[in-house]
């Protein structure tokens, strides 16, 4: 197996981690949010966990986004025409605004 098959590899390998990284944030947000609707005496209090949760679910897509980039820049070493070079562009420029507004977020999440 020569190298260029085991970064082949390995993009797929961290195209799924990124997918059960989000995927995991998710599920877990969902099982705190149910806990937080049927134990909640208000719905301040309910209110006050799910933004809690959304911080955390927002760190879990932030984790995910970054290891998908990793897995583009390797994909376009082993790729460098101007086309791919163009799409990682496109697609590090948006996962890096997603990445922008959703740290904004959080931070805004904490300070309250």
């Amino acid at each position: 197996m020569d190298f260029k098959n085991i970064l082949e590899k390995l993009i797929i390998i961290l195209q799924g981690l990124s997918t059960i990284v989000i995927i995991w944030g998710i599920a877990i947000q969902f099982a705190l949010w149910l806990k937080s609707e049927i134990v909640s005496k208000t719905r301040k209090t309910a209110v006050e966990n799910v933004t809690t949760i959304k911080n955390f679910l927002g760190t879990y897509i932030l984790f995910g986004l970054e290891i998908l980039i990793g897995a583009d820049i390797i994909e376009s070493i082993l790729d460098p025409s101007l086309n791919h070079i163009l799409g990682l562009a496109a697609i590090v420029i948006i996962r890096t605004i997603i990445s922008y507004f959703l740290n904004k977020e959080i931070e805004y999440i904490n300070k309250n």
